[in-house]
């Protein structure tokens, strides 16, 4: 099977997966599949697929961000501070900047000091957890800026404004990605970083644009967050860096590199949110809504590594034809053959 059969193939599993919790959830409760339910669904993934769109990126090229839920914690943070004394525009410019500028850290620190993006990464989570509840002394920042609550509460043509933004990053990026000269460099670089290097790429010009990607998007989420909410609070995006990972997995993009595609993690984030809003719908636990989670993560990982072996185990073969049996030997008439002797 070609390469880009098999992208299709990691897509379309994200998209029966979708289809068969969706089928399961309208079963179980007759309210998931009401026109408002339905726009919660989108309203409470916005965020989480913001963010999966930088881990796209960033995992494609064979790397891994693990500081966007705390960039968009501080991001968010910064934004409001900034808010209170100085308006909307200078805010929107100090979370963007925020955000920018711990991608570009980031992407440097994996790039020229040759560090595992894992560690450099987990280490900036810490560094901006710190600082966010430093900045705050971890309390609440209250937001009372209409303008900017309306970036989290307006509607436009009856849908929520954060679902129009997380369909508009999509394109954006699954634009860039797809079919520019950028995009190609991505996956060239996440495919064989040598060889790229070596046709001319600029690998390291590559992944530090992707981490900025990746942070420019935490802070996008943090201000629908905040938004959301009214309100910045210090561990707002605790555990939304997993939820990303997930979403990306689960949409088939390799975390080997070199593979995967927006729309699958698009599919991937709205299977989680669909789990989250029929596990509440269905009044499961909350413990238990993480259990569930990590299953269906597994599931999705097992069946990207194993794809190939479960194709063959239940590939249907075609039994060999039998050959036309060969004429019997004669023998001479001189060395007549005795007859088989049959003993008990």
């Amino acid at each position: 099977m070609s390469s880009t059969l098999k992208s299709v193939a990691r897509q379309l599993r994200a998209v029966w997966m979708l289809l068969l919790v969706g089928v399961i959830l309208s079963i179980a409760s007759p309210v998931f599949l009401t026109s408002t339910n339905l726009l919660n669904v989108g309203l409470a993934t916005s965020v989480v697929a913001l963010l999966a769109i930088g881990q796209t990126y960033v995992i494609i090229l064979a790397e891994i961000d693990l500081s966007v839920g705390a960039t968009l914690g501080f991001s968010s943070v910064v934004t409001a501070l900034v808010l209170r004394d100085h308006g909307l525009l200078p805010a929107l410019a100090a979370g963007l900047g925020v955000g920018g500028a711990v991608g570009l850290v980031n992407g440097l620190l994996v790039t020229r000091t040759r560090m595992p993006s894992f560690i450099a990464t987990l280490a900036m989570m810490s560094i901006l957890s710190g600082m966010t509840l430093q900045l705050t002394d971890g309390n609440p920042v209250a937001i009372g800026d209409y303008d900017f609550q309306g970036i989290g509460q307006d509607y436009l043509a009856g849908i929520p404004l954060p679902v129009w933004l997380m369909v508009a990053g999509y394109a954006v990026f699954g634009v860039l990605l797809a079919r520019t000269g950028f995009g190609r460099f991505v996956y060239a670089t996440g495919d064989n970083l040598e060889a790229a290097r070596l046709s001319g790429i600029r690998t390291r010009r590559v992944k530090v644009l992707a981490f900025v990607i990746s942070g420019l998007l935490a802070a996008l989420g943090g201000f629908i967050l905040t938004a959301r909410l009214s309100t910045a609070e210090p561990t707002a995006g605790t555990g939304l860096e997993l939820e990303s990972i997930a979403a990306v997995i689960i949409g088939g993009t390799s975390l080997a590199g070199g593979r995967g595609k927006l729309l699958g993690t698009l599919v991937g984030a709205l299977v989680l949110g669909v789990i989250d809003n029929g596990m509440n719908l269905l009044d499961v636990s909350p413990f238990l809504q993480s259990v569930v989670k990590g299953v269906v993560i597994l599931l999705a990982v097992f069946l990207d590594r194993n794809v190939d072996a479960l194709r063959a185990m239940v590939a249907w073969r075609k039994p060999p034809l039998p050959s036309e049996p060969s004429a019997p030997d004669t023998a001479p008439a001189s060395s007549p053959v005795p007859a088989a002797r049959h003993t008990l």
